[in-house]
């Protein structure tokens, strides 16, 4: 055994927080709705800084949740097994506890959702499409970040066999060679992107304009996806004879997306904080 041995991190836990006959508690989505409630958190404290009623939190966290579930699942169905759901097994569409969730269709579906927020409530409350991505742009990253400690509790989307001393083996899964942590470099990623959100919006957001947060959002989130990729396991047979694999032909329109969003808020100069002249006299 070499010191590199030593180094090596043997994971073995369990991904049930609690699991009591039938009743089962899985990390998984322990984190997952962590992420949704210090989001939800957040954006009470954005709410009340620009002067909108938090009753509009409601509907859009039910929103949010809809749509990153059902968005996820979907995405992974058409984007990876298409066949194997809509042919060979129709009846585990909606098995979503079996596994089986794509982030890119999660994203997808919250761009429909903010559209339909907006649609609602923007005139009123004197916000657009871009105002809600920018918050969002603060408030995702974390969610992101406790999703992928997910995936790490599941021993699953892990990377390739590694050298490197922080390489994890995933014993649950009969791994015997230390692989690529890429749960936790896509948490430690979508971290340190939260953190420049949130630095952005506290002090520097008379200095950007409306749309700069969520293009660089997007840049950053899916840049970092898209590289991490490359050490990253595939997840499907058929990607092993893709040049890149789903997720990172998935990630490049996004970030295409990012950076036209980066380059318009130069020219389209909206504030990044909306001031209404007239706040509807609703009670939170």
């Amino acid at each position: 055994m070499t010191i590199l041995d030593l180094l090596f991190i043997r994971w073995n836990v369990s991904p049930y927080l609690l699991h009591i006959g039938h009743f089962v508690l899985r990390w998984y989505g322990i984190l997952f709705i962590t992420g949704f409630i210090l989001g939800y958190w957040m954006f009470t404290k954005i709410y009340k800084a620009e002067a909108l009623p938090l009753k509009l939190l409601d509907p859009m966290l039910y929103m949010l949740l809809i749509c990153a579930l059902v968005g996820a699942r979907l995405g992974h169905i058409i984007f990876y097994e298409p066949h194997y759901y809509f042919v060979e097994h129709p009846e585990e569409i909606l098995k979503v506890w079996h596994g089986g969730l794509a982030s890119h269709g999660g994203a997808i579906a919250i761009l429909f959702g903010v559209w339909w927020y907006v649609h609602k409530y923007g005139k009123q409350y004197h916000f657009d499409f871009l105002w809600v991505m920018d918050r969002l742009a603060i408030a995702v990253p974390f969610a992101g970040m406790f999703i992928r400690l997910g995936n790490l509790m599941n021993s699953e989307i892990y990377g390739v066999t590694t050298s490197l001393p922080w390489g994890f083996i995933f014993e649950r899964n009969g791994e015997l060679l230390p692989k690529h942590p890429t749960q936790l470099y896509e948490a430690l990623s979508y971290c340190l992107i939260g953190v420049i959100m949130v630095l952005i919006y506290c002090y520097a957001h008379k200095k950007v304009h409306r749309g700069f947060l969520f293009g660089l959002f997007l840049t950053l989130l899916f840049a970092a996806r898209f590289f991490i990729e490359f050490v990253k396991e595939p997840q499907e047979a058929f990607e092993n004879n893709m040049s890149l694999d789903m997720g990172q032909w998935l990630s490049i329109p996004f970030i295409l997306v990012g950076l036209f969003f980066l380059v318009r808020s130069f020219y389209v100069k909206l504030p990044t904080r909306i001031y209404p002249v007239e706040t509807p006299s609703v009670k939170s």
